[in-house]
């Protein structure tokens, strides 16, 4: 898991690294700043990928910092209404900035939000770290939803120490469902049914 300390330092080996500082400076000295930066990251930081730091983007980054500097008692409030009427990058955003933010588990009807929807990119963002606030049952449902999907299980932070006996059920009917209608089950998925079914004999 990334750190915002490591996020501030690979956004330095960006090419708008001074727009990055203004609004960084600007959110720390005055909060109020923070929605419209928040907004205008993807034109002002850029969306290319963030240096020494997989699976992020410069704009998400400079966005999760942004989360990190609001006001304890403007955070949650805040937080959930950038992501309610952000666009998908913008949600995608905070849900992979909430296990660095101290909201507890504030952000899990956002987490909810996000595993209800056909959204690919923000399922696999909801079952990161933060995913840790998910009952045993939600998050069951959520990681099938992945396979139904065919969002990558090397997405699910945790997957291994999660995966139990009641996910090898589920993935065991949705693997014959595949079958009869002649549709073959998702590598990733497949290979973990193996893995659950060898544990438990």
């Amino acid at each position: 898991m990334t750190s915002p300390e490591r996020l501030r330092a690979a956004l330095r080996e960006t090419p708008r690294e001074e727009w990055v500082d203004a609004a960084l400076t600007a959110a720390s000295e005055r909060p109020e700043t923070i929605g419209r930066s928040f907004t205008q990251a993807g034109r002002r930081a850029g969306r290319t990928s963030l240096p020494g730091e997989p699976g992020w983007t410069a704009d998400e980054a400079v966005r999760a910092l942004l989360l990190a500097a609001l006001p304890a008692d403007r955070a949650e409030t805040e937080i959930g209404d950038l992501y309610r009427y952000g666009d998908a990058d913008e949600k995608r955003a905070v849900l992979k900035a909430l296990p660095m933010l101290a909201v507890g588990s504030a952000g899990l009807p956002l987490l909810q939000d996000a595993i209800r929807t056909n959204d690919a990119r923000l399922l696999a963002a909801a079952l990161g770290p933060y995913a840790r606030h998910l009952d045993q049952a939600a998050w069951r449902q959520a990681v099938l939803k992945c396979v139904f999907t065919g969002v990558p299980l090397a997405e699910v932070f945790g997957l291994d120490e999660r995966a139990d006996r009641e996910l090898a059920v589920m993935l065991a009917a949705f693997a014959d469902e595949r079958a009869a209608a002649g549709r073959p089950m998702p590598a990733d998925a497949a290979a973990l049914l193996g893995r659950l079914t060898c544990e438990e004999s």
